[in-house]
């Protein structure tokens, strides 16, 4: 039987998605301190759009892309202890990174960027590389984890140690923003949400948010903020946009207050703007780039403590890949993006 995977092939701006064969059998991937896993579902992230159009300049040549997935092992290495086969696992988008701190060398070790991803039938991992999923999650809502929940625990519960009380603002209804939200709220805190969609808007209220902007109705958003928190502003802001709107979110926050800055939706280049606001207001600003191990390990404890569930989207299917990652840059999205396997 062939087994198929997606993979990048360079053309001559960017990159395209094919769907090849895999040369090997699976078990051949297999070393004695790696599983081998089924993968089921892939959910996708905005960093797969920039590998796909190149916005970065990253070389992904013949790639497997996505982070993000989650699946059953269906083999183990003579080596490992820890895991037996029909465990459901999701993968770690930095296979390397254990627990903090940070070091660059775990760049070399990213799932669908320096090495192959998520998007594929079956996956060799290393042991040390994978987690449990929640028991009350399928495979489709399991592997919206390793990225985009991730991503919002270490921003509110890890570097910005969020408190029940406080007030939280999300910027735009992609995967990190949504989950940001359901976990202030599960944690009993206040959440402003922005969106250019009203739609959207009306849906982040359903899920919780207590107060709703559209950011293209109001261009200088941080006033509706402050007068939404009596002029104080908001005690997190989840900063997913990048140079482009890291000016309102300064002028968002309260003093003392905290920026977990994420994305780069509105770019890679410099703000046009000061940053003097950090320091006037005694800001910390966190650079957020996922998070380890052992803090993946924790968030799965909590999202199965308050049953969270993960927000997702649509669902296409394996062959349709080329159409989650065109529905995904459209923008059209609310969570989550998945592609069952």
């Amino acid at each position: 039987m062939a087994y198929q995977s997606w993979v990048f092939r360079s053309n001559q701006s960017s990159y395209d998605l094919k769907l090849e064969p895999v040369p090997d059998l699976p078990e051949s991937q297999i070393t004695p301190d790696s599983v081998l896993i089924r993968v089921r579902a892939v959910a996708l992230n905005y960093r797969d759009i920039i590998g796909w159009k190149n916005l970065a300049g990253r070389p992904v040549d013949g790639r497997v892309p996505a982070s993000d997935g989650a699946g059953e092992i269906v083999a183990c290495g003579a080596n490992v202890r820890d895991w037996k086969v029909g465990d459901r696992v999701a993968g770690c988008f930095f296979q390397s990174w254990q627990s903090e701190p940070f070091e660059m060398r775990h760049h070399k070790n990213d799932l669908g960027g320096s090495i192959n991803g998520m998007l594929q039938e079956f996956i060799s991992l290393p042991e040390s590389g994978i987690v449990r999923i929640p028991s009350h999650l399928d495979f489709e809502q399991a592997a919206t984890l390793p990225c985009a929940a991730l991503t919002a625990w270490v921003s509110l519960v890890c570097r910005g140690k969020l408190k029940s009380g406080q007030t939280v603002l999300c910027l735009g209804t992609g995967g990190v923003s949504i989950f940001a939200l359901q976990i202030a709220r599960a944690m009993g805190c206040e959440v402003i949400i922005t969106s250019s969609d009203n739609d959207k808007l009306e849906h982040a209220k359903q899920l919780g948010a207590s107060h709703a902007i559209n950011y293209r109705q109001l261009p200088q958003w941080s006033n509706d903020v402050l007068r939404h928190t009596d002029q104080r502003g908001v005690d997190h802001v989840v900063e997913v946009g990048g140079p482009g709107t890291l000016e309102q979110s300064m002028k968002s926050v309260a003093a003392g207050g905290h920026i977990a800055l994420i994305g780069v939706l509105t770019g890679f280049g410099a703000p046009a703007t000061s940053l003097f606001p950090l320091v006037a207001r005694n800001v910390r600003l966190n650079g957020i780039y996922v998070g380890p191990r052992d803090q993946f390990l924790e968030m799965n404890a909590f999202i199965e403590r308050v049953k969270l569930t993960p927000v997702i989207d649509r669902v296409f299917e394996m062959s349709d890949a080329p159409d989650a990652f065109e529905y995904l840059a459209s923008g059209k999205h609310f969570g989550k993006v998945v592609i069952r396997t």
